[in-house]
């Protein structure tokens, strides 16, 4: 394991790293983001990006095929994307329609062009669009949530009839104890499913990659300390299963994020842990802990512990 000595003064809200992973981007309560050339025995700081008035929530990398990019959100009501060319970093594009702060941004798969989807404490959701006649466009703007939207998340393209590919899909979870899911008809955006079951704010939802599965699968977790996953079948609604928490270790969960295969879920919750969890092989629909860490990084329990412990 390898640490970065970042020189945030403020906490770090969120690192990202870039599609091939030689590069990290974190943002700070200090309103800045720094970029950092990584590799397994060296981190160079090559960036300190200045624009936001506020802390920064989260940032994004844009997808390769676009060029290097990346943007942020802050509790300056701004999102701003950020292009380096000849290894200078600039402001591409400022946007500030949100009333309030913007805490999640989330880039679309590239199939479907170079759009962000942004989630605002105003409740509201917009996407931005890029054109090469055009530049930025806001392609809509719309009330997702009662109260605030605390993350989005894109669902992977599925493939469809003939050579068509699934329609533009994403999902957010809000202050309202709801999940929703979202998809594009035509130009406008219309809410397919609720997915009720929080007793508390909804903190962060993530769509499972595909793999050639044969149904949709989402996790989300929330304030109340439960991870739930969602599936859905083709002609089937959403159903949901509880990760086996125990209660006295309920923690609020703040992020959670799947493994590229999309067969690990990481969770890490208000505790300072990490937990590793996976579908059991015996029983569908059972998630089962792998491994822990603690909030020094330290692995203080794996799935190969217990193996040997039972031998």
């Amino acid at each position: 394991m390898t640490s970065i000595d970042t020189q945030h003064t403020d906490m770090i809200h969120d690192a990202q790293m870039d599609y091939f992973g030689k590069r990290v981007a974190t943002c700070s309560s200090d309103r800045l983001i720094k970029i950092f050339n990584v590799s397994e025995d060296s981190q160079t700081l090559v960036a300190e990006l200045k624009g936001h008035e506020g802390p920064v929530w989260q940032v994004a990398w844009a997808h390769p095929n676009f060029g290097s990019i990346l943007c942020s959100c802050s509790f300056d009501t701004k999102v701003i994307i950020w292009k380096e060319e000849n290894g200078n970093w600039t402001i591409w594009h400022e946007y500030s329609a949100h009333d309030r702060s913007v805490n999640a941004v989330a880039w679309a798969p590239p199939e479907y062009g170079l759009s962000l989807a942004c989630a605002s404490s105003d409740g509201s959701i917009s996407v931005l669009t890029y054109t090469d006649n055009g530049g930025w466009t806001q392609r809509n703007k719309f009330k997702a949530h009662n109260i605030g939207v605390n993350s989005i998340s894109w669902a992977p393209v599925t493939q469809g009839s003939g050579s068509n590919i699934s329609p533009p899909r994403f999902a957010s979870a809000g202050c309202d104890n709801l999940v929703k899911i979202w998809v594009r008809d035509q130009n406008d955006w219309k809410e397919e499913d609720v997915l009720q079951g929080h007793q508390q704010w909804v903190r962060d939802v993530a769509w499972a990659p595909n793999i050639g599965l044969p149904f949709l699968t989402l996790a989300s977790c929330s304030q109340d300390g439960v991870v739930k996953i969602w599936t859905k079948e083709a002609r089937g609604g959403w159903t949901s299963s509880d990760l086996a928490i125990p209660e006295q270790e309920r923690d609020v969960v703040w992020r959670i994020s799947w493994s590229i295969t999309g067969n690990i879920l990481a969770v890490s919750s208000g505790d300072n842990k990490v937990t590793l969890w996976k579908e059991s092989l015996e029983r569908e629909g059972e998630w089962k802990c792998i491994s822990r860490m603690d909030e020094t990084g330290k692995l203080v329990y794996s799935e190969s512990d217990v193996a040997d412990a039972s031998s």
